[in-house]
Order: structure tokens, then sequence, then C-alpha cells
């Protein structure tokens, strides 16, 4: 697959006698200069292709001149041209709007006019609305038609001057951990090809772990951005719920940033937790100090969770990362503590009892022929929900309620909670589930799913690797509404954390 790409603008060059730059036009046969053979970047940290700069990095590049959004943009395509045939992350891509998007963030930059967030290119996960793109919800069951506005996320980051390049892909309904989809390629993870990006934000997970820009939004309501995040080394926070507004709102879901670094996803915080009166679950806004990410491990309570409960057993591999990460904490001065499992099996098949019923509620009212493009794993699981009773998914729903009430008592006492974010690493990437049978299709969200009934903050942050070179994550827990608590730790991490690897090349 190729997409066409636009022809080079602008070109930027380092003017070292007077020791800024300056967008300036090309001239004819004039020899382009680029992120390698420029003065630019001068720190060491800051990486010479212009697609694997952080937000920050782009920002300021802007600001002193030395380097355009159109150029930042065109790195970022050439780079999705390059990785995307193995990787199938992107839905709706569409590089020609991206680069008029970036040539009115150019022209902003260059009258003093630049926004918050001008000119860093993003994507945001398919069913997160863009006005005039389709919301397939993943299945080739929907009809395709165009949204009719932007929802509160991708409102919030055009507002400030995202370049939105594309919408990543999903599995049927955001039931899958999976990048598994009956309308969408099968999505594959950058650091094997072979394995499963995770979802429900599979797409997002991918596009970020291989540098299709900085930004990333993805929704969670029971993992879906902690999992994937965990599967392919990147950062994820899935916020206090109604931090993010967001529509339509359902219980527990949440919109969140998923990036290369904590600071990233602080910095999109910002823009995109500014209220938004469609989400009347939304929280009372408030001007957080998002980017402020230092903090003093001494003395924290951290609660360490190694045992879910429920479900597959925890990997060992995974286990010794957590635990050398609570070693590590421990070391710089937190007090740990043991958690022990909260979560039990009729919390859990309660919650698979009205989730199933609310997936047939859809999927039951369709035709046979729209019935029929359901992905046959989520048509199989939804027709377990048919022949509930009303008391039965009552029941579901009050052990979702349940679990909510155990997640708080259990992590109350402490100032944050770490743990794995799942039992496993990424699994091959064909499969549904790393169980692959929609009888037990939540094994694997034990770590996971009580926080979104609880409303906390909780991220995944890169642990570390398996010896087959596989991302490990490690979820930190906040209390009810600590964002920025949980922002810090996980900035914390990223800085003591031992195992640190290149970003995969495609």
């Amino acid at each position: 697959m190729h997409w066409k790409r636009g022809e080079p603008v602008y070109a930027r060059r380092a003017l070292a006698q007077h020791g800024v730059g300056r967008f300036r036009q090309q001239a004819q046969g004039e020899p382009r200069l680029t992120a390698q053979s420029s003065s630019y970047p001068a720190r060491p940290d800051v990486p010479m292709d212009m697609a694997d700069w952080s937000g920050p990095d782009m920002l300021a590049a802007y600001a002193s001149k030395q380097a355009s959004p159109v150029e930042v943009v065109k790195a970022v395509i050439a780079r999705v041209e390059s990785c995307e045939p193995k990787l199938q992350a992107l839905y709706a891509f569409d590089p020609e709007a991206a680069l008029q998007a970036a040539h009115a963030s150019e022209r902003r930059w260059m009258s003093g006019e630049a926004r918050a967030l001008d000119g860093i290119p993003a994507t945001i996960k398919e069913n997160i609305a863009t006005k005039g793109t389709p919301v397939p919800l993943g299945t080739a069951a929907r009809p395709l038609v165009p949204a009719a506005e932007d929802a509160p996320p991708s409102a919030r980051l055009r507002e400030d001057g995202v370049v939105i390049l594309a919408k990543t892909t999903m599995p049927d309904y955001g039931m899958l951990s999976s990048g598994l989809s009956s309308f969408h390629p099968l999505a594959r993870n950058p650091w094997d090809t072979t394995k499963n990006p995770g979802g429900s934000s599979a797409g997002a997970g991918a596009a970020a772990a291989a540098g299709y820009g900085p930004f990333h939004i993805g929704t969670d309501i029971g993992g879906s951005i902690r999992l994937p995040a965990a599967w392919c080394g990147v950062f994820g926070l899935k916020p206090s719920f109604g931090r993010i507004p967001i529509d339509p709102t359902y219980y527990g879901r949440v919109a969140g940033p998923m990036t290369r670094t904590v600071r990233d996803a602080a910095l999109m915080m910002r823009s995109l937790s500014r209220p938004d009166v469609r989400d009347p679950m939304s929280l009372p806004y408030q001007d957080l100090p998002w980017l402020d990410l230092d903090t003093d491990l001494k003395g924290l309570r951290i609660g360490l969770m190694m045992e879910a409960g429920i479900g597959m057993k925890l990997a060992p591999e995974i286990k010794i990362a957590v635990e050398a990460a609570a070693k590590a904490f421990a070391d710089a001065g937190a007090i740990i503590e043991e958690v022990g499992p909260f979560i039990t099996r009729e919390m859990l098949d309660g919650l698979d009892d009205f989730w199933r019923q609310r997936a047939w509620s859809d999927i039951g009212a369709l035709s046979d022929e729209e019935r029929a493009r359901v992905l046959p794993y989520i048509l199989q699981w939804a027709e377990g929900g048919r022949a509930l009773t009303g008391a039965q998914v009552y029941h579901g729903m009050s052990q979702m309620m349940e679990m909510r009430h155990a997640a708080v008592a259990a992590t109350h006492r402490f100032d944050f909670v770490i743990s794995p974010v799942a039992p496993c690493v990424a699994y091959a990437a064909e499969l549904a589930s790393p169980i692959h049978d929609p009888e037990e299709p939540f094994e694997h969200i034990g770590y996971t799913v009580a926080f979104n009934m609880s409303d906390q903050p909780a991220a995944s942050v890169n642990a570390g690797f398996t010896a087959e070179g596989l991302p490990i994550g490690l979820q930190i827990v906040g209390r009810r509404f600590d964002d920025t608590g949980v922002l810090r730790l996980s900035q914390a991490w990223e800085r003591i954390c031992p195992d640190k690897r290149p970003w995969p090349k495609l």
C-alpha cells in the first residue's frame, strides 16, 4: 500500500552565525537540510528523526523557527508509509488533509498566533468521532455514516492546533483485547509483528510504539488503554472517570492519552480535560498542574498487588519485573506493602453477563444479513446474553458495583497501588484474546477492570522486557481523582526503570 505525499514546500536552516533558525522558502536547486544534516537538535536526548520527536521537542523547534510543522508532518507521513503495510494500525488516514492542517499551523507560528499544541501530529481512536468520518466501531455490521461533529476529545485537540493524521483501528464494538476486527485489517505489534498489539485501542498502541507522531488517544472500559499500552511498551493513562469529557458516555468508559512518554500524555491532558457540556457525567473542570511532574518518593505508601484473585496465572517474567519495580521504589524511599486480591469469580462473571446482554441488545437488533458480518467470536460471545433474565442482568450490574466498593476498600489506605497490567505479554496476532474462548473472555483483565468500576486513575508504564523482547506493563493506580499523582509516579518510574530500549524499527 502506498499513499501519495505532497511536495516539499519549506526547509529548515540553522543560522549558526546568529545562533537561531528560521523558516524560509527553499530556493530552486538549494540543498534541503534535514534533521540529520542541520545543527538542530542540540540536545543529545532529542531523536534526529523528526517522526520520533516528542511534543515538547516539536513545540520548542517551532517556536525557535528551527523546524516547520509541515516538515514534521511529512516526516511522520513517511514513517506511516514505511510501517503501515506491516502494522495496519490506521483507519481513514488522510495525508493531504494532514498537510493542509500543517500548513495552516505553520502560518500561525509565522504570524505569532500559535495555539497551545499547534502542529503536533496525532491519531484518534476510531470510536471517537471526528467530523466527516464514519464511525464503524470496528465492525462490518454498521453503516458508514459520516460523523456530524467532533467528539469532545477530538474537538479539544483540534482547537489547540493538533494535526489529526488518521483514526486508529479497533476490534468489533471495542469488546476485545485484540486487533482482530471484521471491518479493519488485522493490526499487529511493532515489537514483533507476529504478535497482537492488544485492544481495544489496538491501532493506537501500535501507532504510538511505531512513532506515528507523539500524540494518540484511546478509550478504556476494562483495560482497553492499559493493555495495548503494556503490550506495545508505551505509556497509557486511563484517567479518573469523567476527567476527560466524552460522548457518548457509559459506565466506566473513559478516553485517555497513549504516548511514548509521560510528559507527552501530561501535555495532552491540559487540553483533553477542558469541559464539554455534551458529557453530563464529566467532573467539574479543574485547572490542574499537569506538567508539574516532579515528586519525592520518600515516605510514599505504595501497595503491591501481585495477584488479581481470578483469571489467568501470572507469567513468571512479569512477576519478576513488577517485583523489581517495587524494590526500586523501596530503594528510593517508598514504603511498600502487600495488597491482597479482591475481585471474586462472582464479580467477573456478573460483569460478563451484563456486557454480553449489553452487546446482544445492539447485535440482536441487526438484520440477519448485518449480524452475519459481525466477527464470529464476538457474535458467539454476545449470543450468551440472549437468554439472560432481567434478574440475571441486574445481578451482573450489582456485581460491578461490588467490584467498585472492593477496589476502593482495598486501596484507599495507600497513596498508590502498583501491579502487573496483565498476566501475560502480547500473544499471537490472529487470536481474539489470550485464551481465545468466548466462554472465558475476561480472564486477562483482572488487574485492570476494577479500576474502571471504581473511577480511579490508572496508568500503564513500561516495566521492561521478556527474554523474547516483548514489553511488560507496570500498572500504577491512584486514589480517586488523583490523576496528576499517577502521572508523577509514572514519570518517576520512567526515569529509574533500568531496562530502556530503542523503539522498534520496521
